[in-house]
């Protein structure tokens, strides 16, 4: 501003009149300019990185702000659960039943053109207060229907199973990126000092199609990696050899922990070293109490009734027991759990929801074997009073067709354009729906959601600002949502 700008009286120099409305309607518009900017979010936020120290990685850590969960259970139904046979429900499919998709005469799906379009192979009805319509498929869940709070508008990226799964993991189709529970130990560390931060359970048939990429650490530092093991397989070589005593065992990890010692007085300040110790130290306390959390025999007789650990199907009996066992995770505060239910496998439906043939037959061997058991694990979640702040996230990697599929199929094919995942307990609204596809279910039209809203918003509700969570790699500041993602803030309690 030059001195021309300012009027001089009794020795004070005075702004012009003219020159104050010039100025200051120039600094409202920057103001504004700043303030669009932001609401597009044009402007670079500055990142945070968790300050991680090398004696004691996975020390908890404080969230950006206030969070409403503390813990993250992800209920995860590999092969594409069909949504319009469980939780949306379609009354236009009934009227339409038999008849073509109208305007798909020239789409193609995964596996070739629609056949005409087919009801519900379930019957609905209205659960709880909310009066939310379920199908039949899933009884026990039905009953939940009070608590949950449904996204109906999500959409995927593919309709690859692979990529799918690693985007529902990960936030990106392709390999190489850290995982959902991967980035929330980095960010928030651990409050269990004895067992890992992120635990993948497995189904008891086996592991998904991208199988350790769903809980990879990629270039995050590899102590955030997911822990795998489930009930029926246990974390491998932790059991004492026969022939050595308890005492005999314990006198040498002390023996060790004074070499230890020793050896980082001789080398003060050298963070390599104390931290490789420290590792060390997490594994031998795992090896103590990881067989105590997969030990049921304190467990009554009525929760294990409950969850079906002594079904007569081996495989929901496995799957029930991997139910108890990320509860009892998650009472011992491990940060992030993924339960699986299906697994990976050569044909039709064999081992997860994939049905493109036989939709009915396969889901009907599917639906009980998730049902009670998952159902069991929210009711106890919630008796216990964890639910105050365990989120609970049940998804899949895309949704079902509203047709079958042609040359005689009774399945449905993939559809990444609109479906169902669902979210209960900590602070998020209840009996409560989000969003919505069209009337065959086919797109969302109504609130239309990503994968990268759901990491953003379980991510907000851990305390965490998606937009800030950050960690530079090869010159990028990489983030779990990459560049995209809105907190969906509607289902918030």
């Amino acid at each position: 501003m030059t001195p021309s700008h300012f009027l001089s009286h009794a020795g004070r120099h005075l702004l012009d009149r003219r020159s104050f409305l010039r100025d200051g309607g120039t600094g409202l518009g920057g103001i504004a300019l700043i303030s669009l900017l932001a609401e597009r979010r044009l402007l670079a936020a500055d990142p945070i990185r968790p300050v991680i120290r090398p004696e004691a990685p996975l020390a908890p850590r404080a969230p950006h702000f206030e969070a409403k969960a503390k813990r993250v259970l992800m209920i995860f139904c590999s092969g594409a659960v069909s949504h319009l046979d469980t939780f949306d429900y379609k009354p236009e499919l009934y009227k339409w039943d038999g008849k073509p998709l109208p305007g798909a005469e020239k789409e193609t799906a995964f596996q070739g053109g629609h056949g005409n379009l087919t009801k519900p192979l379930w019957n609905f009805k209205p659960r709880g207060q909310s009066g939310k319509m379920i199908s039949d498929l899933m009884p026990n869940i039905a009953e939940l229907a009070d608590d949950l709070c449904f996204i109906h508008s999500m959409t995927a990226k593919t309709n690859t199973h692979g990529p799918a799964e690693n985007q529902m993991s990960t936030g990106y189709t392709i390999d190489g990126f850290p995982s959902i529970g991967s980035w929330v130990s980095y960010a928030l560390g651990s409050e269990c000092r004895d067992l890992p931060a992120f635990v993948a359970i497995p189904d008891p048939r086996g592991v998904p199609q991208v199988g350790p990429n769903n809980w990879n650490n990629a270039f995050l530092p590899a102590v955030f990696q997911g822990t795998a093991f489930n009930t029926d397989k246990p974390i491998p070589h932790l059991n004492r050899p026969s022939d050595i005593s308890a005492d005999t065992e314990s006198a040498v990890r002390d023996f060790v922990k004074q070499l230890n010692e020793k050896h980082l007085e001789r080398h003060p300040g050298d963070t390599e070293l104390s931290a490789r110790i420290a590792s060390m130290e997490l594994a031998a306390k795992m090896q103590l109490r990881a067989p105590e959390v997969t030990d049921f025999s304190k467990e009554t007789h009525a929760i294990k009734e409950s969850y079906g650990v002594n079904d007569k199907n081996p495989i929901k009996a496995g799957f029930a027991r991997n139910c108890l066992l990320a509860r009892r995770l998650l009472e011992r505060n491990v940060r992030f759990v993924q339960l699986f239910n299906g697994a990976y496998a050569m044909g039709e439906g064999v081992g997860n929801w994939d049905g493109h043939k036989t939709l009915k037959k396969f889901y009907d061997t599917h639906g009980p074997i998730l049902d009670q058991p998952c159902a069991a694990l929210i009711k106890d979640l919630k008796q216990r009073g964890m639910l105050k702040d365990t989120l609970v996230v049940w998804v899949t990697e895309f949704g079902r067709m509203p047709t079958f599929q042609k040359a005689g199929a009774t399945g449905r094919d993939h559809n990444p354009k609109g479906f169902t995942v669902w979210m209960a307990g900590a602070g998020v609204k209840k009996g409560f729906s989000y969003g919505a596809t069209d009337e065959f279910g086919y797109a969302a039209v109504e609130k239309k959601s990503s994968i990268y809203d759901l990491h953003a918003t379980i991510l907000h509700l851990l305390g965490l600002n998606h937009e800030r969570l950050s960690f530079y790699h090869n010159g990028i500041e990489r983030r779990l949502t990459d560049v995209h993602g809105e907190v969906l803030k509607g289902i918030l309690a």
